[in-house]
């Protein structure tokens, strides 16, 4: 289960920083592309997730996406052509951490 973490107003980047939203690919189709249903799994899971990075991968605001999405440590949602747990991997929490996903010896 993923933990919610307070986030400071100081902490939000300023309206002006936001503008990239605007010129989104992502407004041109449903949310629930982005955003999975309670429980969802497998393999819809995954072609969900799938068609949501190849819309972010043409998107000409990607990189600002990606770096608001890790800089209030965003926890639901496809941003910036990342998954919740590809960014679980680079924050270093959860379930997508790296040592949650190597071997560890006996």
């Amino acid at each position: 289960m993923r933990a919610f973490r307070t986030v400071r107003q100081s902490d939000l980047p300023e309206p002006e920083e936001l503008n990239w939203r605007l010129a989104a690919m992502c407004r041109l189709v449903s949310p629930a592309l982005f955003f999975h249903p309670t429980n969802e799994r497998g393999p819809k899971r995954q072609k969900r997730i799938h068609e949501a990075k190849k819309i972010c991968s043409q998107c000409p605001v990607q990189r600002p996406c990606r770096d608001y999405a890790l800089a209030v440590r965003e926890p639901f949602g496809i941003w910036g052509g990342m998954s919740e747990e590809d960014r679980d991997r680079i924050l270093g929490r959860g379930r997508g951490r790296a040592e949650d996903t190597t071997e560890r010896s006996a």
